[in-house]
């Protein structure tokens, strides 16, 4: 098999389990995964198992992870644009909170272990 065929196979592989694993979320999980792919994947790794574009900007997996985080926790940091970084400096409403939110949450996985 040629590589060009190997390439293209791996491609449509990896196409195939994102949207299976999106299949599965609820309305609110997509927009919040929506959301996110507008306003977080340029510095973020929006997806499960995908590494952030920027190395200083955590996966949402493993923000989602965090042992200490709560959705409350999650939802007041959101809330709050005066935590975020200057790159983050845009107001997310109350419905988008919720959704994004929602989708972080769902990124959780017991036995968790970063990528070192």
């Amino acid at each position: 098999m040629s590589r060009l065929a190997l390439i293209a196979l791996s491609a449509l592989a990896l196409l195939g389990c994102a949207t299976a694993d999106t299949a599965r979320l609820t309305t609110s999980e997509k927009r919040g995964l929506t959301f996110a792919q507008a306003h977080c994947a340029q510095c973020h790794g929006v997806m499960r198992g995908t590494a952030s574009p920027n190395p200083e900007s955590p996966a949402f997996e493993a923000i989602a992870n965090q042992p200490e985080l709560t959705r409350e926790t999650l939802a007041t940091f959101l809330r709050d644009s005066h935590n975020f970084p200057a790159a983050m400096n845009f107001s997310v409403s109350a419905a988008d909170v919720d959704d994004l939110t929602a989708y972080l949450l769902n990124l959780r996985k017991p036995g968790y272990k970063p990528a070192i």
